[in-house]
């Protein structure tokens, strides 16, 4: 639990950190990579689809 809770805290370091760097070259184009992200992060975090069956068929 822990680790994934670093893990997780290091990859949101990682991305504000790339999105700085990019902001300090071209500020749209880091609101750009900024939006991106967060439909990413969204994605992730919904769940799936519910699992559903499969019923075999028999001839």
């Amino acid at each position: 639990m822990v680790r994934t809770a670093l893990l997780h805290l290091l990859e949101g370091a990682f991305a504000l950190t790339a999105l700085l760097g990019v902001a300090l070259v071209y500020l749209p184009a880091a609101l750009i990579l900024g939006g991106l992200a967060g439909v990413v992060a969204v994605e992730r975090a919904l769940p799936g689809p519910p699992p559903t069956s499969r019923k075999e068929r028999r001839p």
